[in-house]
């Protein structure tokens, strides 16, 4: 239920910005909605690890949720992105942003299906924690969105009042 409630907060969230404030810089300055998309877009690398070589888990298999949702979900602490995932300073179309990003939530929704969600991920380990379960890496991809889903309307709502700013 959380990741169709997730995915589709985030869709919605995406579809409010016109296709020209998709690509503006907020006022406060950081990442344009685009590049939030993009930065979401290639963090999903989580498909491709939940779908790799795994082993039997030889402890909980939601160990490890609380605390990463302890990291990411605290709006208060500015994270920092590994390199890999920094988004480009790029023009990106809204429309397909979002089609991409509605089949990475597809493709999620279909892993929970069909796997086995509590195997141990070894294709990549999350920093400082290890590798992950299945249903570890899952839950990680549905904080960091909802971190960004967070970060997405505090842009919407800077824009909004610049744009206030600018009519008066």
């Amino acid at each position: 239920m959380e990741i169709k409630e997730t995915c589709f907060a985030l869709l919605q969230t995406l579809d409010a910005f016109s296709e020209e404030a998709f690509n503006t810089v907020p006022p406060c300055g950081g990442w344009t909605p685009g590049q939030v998309a993009e930065h979401l877009l290639l963090s999903a690398g989580v498909v491709e690890v939940i779908s790799g070589r795994t082993e039997k888990a030889t402890r909980a298999p939601d160990e490890k949720i609380a605390a990463i949702g302890a990291i990411f979900l605290d709006l208060t602490t500015k994270l920092s992105s590994p390199d890999f995932i920094i988004p480009a300073e790029d023009h990106y179309e809204k429309q397909e942003m979002m089609s991409r990003l509605k089949l990475v939530w597809t493709k999620i929704a279909e892993a929970i299906r069909l796997l086995d969600l509590t195997a141990v991920c070894l294709d990549f380990e999350f920093p400082g924690s290890g590798t992950l379960t299945r249903l570890e890496w899952i839950n990680f991809y549905v904080f960091h969105t909802q971190r960004h889903i967070a970060q997405l309307h505090r842009i919407f709502a800077s824009l909004r009042q610049q744009d206030a700013s600018v009519a008066q």
